[in-house]
């Protein structure tokens, strides 16, 4: 419970500070909220959108999972993408990896991992589309980032096949599509992939009839 209590007592002294620095800070928040960005991240304790980019509270809109996959079952993602692009009206998506990613290590490997399994199977399909450069590798830290590299660039093309994003495209010309990965070494972020509005997408992947 001392872990739970160190919680509490920590809250309490950053909601202070917050407000000591601007009186208004949570009335503001608590009026709604407007953030430019949508961050699909990894749930890896170590990658917190906030930190990482220097923002406050209201300015990313945040969905995490194993991995930072883009999963066209995923209700609970496509749910986020739909209400950030439809409703928030956000400029940019972001799908944030990190280097050293387990989910990545795991699908490089055949443990039986339970429930986990079905997830990592989406990463063995990435793994799978570019075997040949990946198994080039031969040193297991540079091959798992490498994976993690085109994972994430993969993601983002996943992003782009969704009714969700063309029609935010046909209809706001937005958002952007990024696909960022995190360095755990140093605490940069590095650019992978941009994916303008209207960029060409393959066609077999494209909504002809969407409303506006």
């Amino acid at each position: 419970m001392e872990l739970i209590e160190k919680i509490f007592l920590q809250n309490r002294a950053w909601a202070q500070e917050r407000n000591d620095e601007d009186p208004k800070f949570f009335e503001t928040l608590a009026n709604g909220q407007n953030p430019d960005f949508f961050w699909i991240g990894c749930s890896d304790s170590r990658v917190p959108a906030n930190e990482v980019t220097g923002t406050i509270p209201g300015q990313i809109f945040v969905h995490r999972n194993i991995a930072n996959m883009v999963v066209n079952t995923d209700i609970n993602m496509l749910s986020g993408l739909q209400y950030a692009v439809e409703v928030l009206k956000v400029k940019h998506v972001i799908v944030c990896g990190h280097y050293g990613c387990g989910g990545v290590k795991a699908a490089l490997g055949n443990s039986h991992m339970g429930l986990l399994d079905n997830w990592v199977r989406n990463i063995k399909d990435v793994y799978r589309l570019h075997r040949s450069e990946v198994d080039a590798i031969e040193d297991e830290t540079p091959k798992v980032n490498r994976l993690v590299e085109l994972n994430v660039i993969e993601q983002v093309k996943n992003l782009a096949k969704t009714s969700v994003i063309q029609s935010g495209w046909k209809n706001n010309n937005n958002p952007h599509l990024h696909g960022w990965v995190y360095d755990l070494h140093d605490g940069l972020l590095h650019s992978l992939i941009h994916i303008q509005p209207g960029d060409e997408i393959d066609p077999i992947y494209k909504y002809d009839d969407l409303a506006m």
